[in-house]
């Protein structure tokens, strides 16, 4: 029984570092700004670079998964049978319990706020009036071709079609 208790400890404590490591990561959207794919740039958007309102709730929803990880990691080591802090084993059982539900409330909090940003930004990609996402998945999905054959002038801030190359003229293969 030692053993299953500690090696539910330590996937319980990494799946604490994994959560952690995605909260504080800038990697939540990554969106590229190319005109050719030689000179692609990328730019990585996390949850702490904006503040939309979905995003607040999804930082507070990682924030609480967090705060209840750390909380059942430490319930999970004091309910284990082979620590000697925790009182008897009636006692540890109730806690390794406790900290077994608060690691499931920790992970359905990360999912929902996972799930929640997943949503929004596929939403906002096939959204075909957010302007944003045709610049800013440029090679991704069906948005692939409009920046290609789109050039966007900011200040003006409207679409103007670029003139195309010679080399696709009419009679190019003739």
């Amino acid at each position: 029984m030692s053993r299953a208790q500690i090696s539910a400890l330590v996937f319980g404590v990494g799946g604490f570092g994994a959560l952690v490591a995605a909260t504080a990561s800038n990697e939540w959207k990554v969106t590229t700004r190319a005109s050719s794919v030689i000179t692609a740039t990328w730019v990585y958007q996390g949850l702490w670079m904006n503040c939309a309102g979905y995003i607040q709730a999804c930082r507070g929803l990682m924030i609480a998964a967090v705060s209840l990880g750390f909380f059942a990691s430490i319930f999970a080591l004091f309910g284990m049978k082979c620590t000697k802090v925790g009182g008897s084993d009636k006692t540890k059982a109730k806690i390794a319990c406790l900290a077994g539900i608060v690691f499931i409330l920790s992970g359905l909090c990360s999912m929902t706020g996972c799930s929640l940003y997943a949503n929004k930004i596929t939403t906002e990609f096939f959204d075909p009036l957010y302007v944003e996402q045709k610049m800013g998945y440029a090679y991704n999905g069906a948005a692939s071709a409009m920046p290609s054959r789109t050039k966007y002038h900011g200040a003006e801030g409207d679409f103007k079609t670029t003139n195309p190359s010679k080399q696709f003229d009419k009679n190019a293969y003739v």
